[in-house]
């Protein structure tokens, strides 16, 4: 009897393993049921909070811990998991940014921790990561924020005031925060604890399981994903990944997102018998 190599599979959601409608297809859900079935550990690694992703790692049945804010947190859904971390930014600076808001163009600032969403106020266009309405316990003030956030967010009136945002938080914060443009249309930035990425969660993974990084598969498409990709033994650019991306990965699936691209890869790779 031939044993299969303890290999961890690292997936990126969106872009990657969900379609253009956010949402994961039936062959997806089978290819991966089937993966773990093989005695493969499967890990979500996404930049998502956890509220936005749990109900996807239900669908996949999975069982190993997720990786969410891009490396910041780390945990074991629906259990209290003594081996549970998390990287928290101080909360004073969202403070400065709720004082100088105005000047600094911001329409929306959002604040996000594993059981934590408070914004100052609601958004008609979410992006489907943000409400349109708050309800009162979700509005952000300097009463209402009581901890340390994992991740906060901000939309700027225009794409023209990022780099006076960058600039602002560089100098004045730039040694405790990371500052990272959203891709896409949105003139959305996000800022996370200085030297964290995703990288930093499947390290962590690896670690808890006993993996050497050579039995690491990770499967991305934007920028985020370039350091878990580096991490891994085999990093996969999705065939609709960026360039940057493109450039630097092992591989590159011969589908798209919309088109099961990562289902398909591991179908090939891994020798999955899947009905379809």
């Amino acid at each position: 009897m031939i044993t299969i190599p303890k290999k961890l599979i690292a997936l990126d959601l969106d872009g990657t393993t969900l379609n253009n409608e956010a949402k994961l297809s039936s062959r997806t859900q089978a290819v991966i049921h089937q993966a773990v079935k093989a005695g493969y550990l499967v890990s979500i690694v996404t930049g998502r909070p956890n509220r936005l992703s749990e109900n996807l790692y239900d669908q996949l049945a999975l069982k190993t811990p997720m990786i969410n804010f891009n490396g910041n947190l780390g945990i074991l859904p629906h259990k209290n998991w003594p081996r549970e971390y998390q990287y928290t930014i101080d909360k004073e600076i969202v403070m400065e940014l709720l004082v100088n808001r105005q000047k600094l163009g911001l329409n929306l600032i959002a604040v996000e921790g594993r059981d934590l969403f408070l914004a100052n106020r609601g958004i008609s266009n979410g992006f489907g990561f943000f409400p349109s309405v708050l309800r009162a316990n979700q509005i952000l003030s300097q009463k209402s924020l009581t901890a340390n956030p994992i991740s906060i967010t901000v939309q700027l009136e225009s794409h023209e005031q990022k780099t006076e945002l960058l600039t602002y938080m560089k100098r004045n914060f730039g040694d405790q925060i990371d500052v990272s443009p959203w891709g896409g249309p949105h003139p959305i930035v996000e800022i996370a604890t200085k030297g964290v990425h995703k990288a930093t969660g499947l390290k962590f993974l690896a670690d808890y399981y006993g993996i050497l990084q050579k039995d690491i598969i990770a499967f991305g498409d934007e920028a985020n994903d370039a350091s878990m990709m580096s991490f891994a033994g085999i990093g996969v650019a999705m065939k609709n990944a960026i360039d940057s991306i493109k450039k630097s990965a092992n591989d590159i699936t011969d589908y798209t997102n919309d088109q099961d691209g990562v289902a398909r890869y591991l179908e090939t790779h891994l020798d999955l018998a899947v009905a379809n």
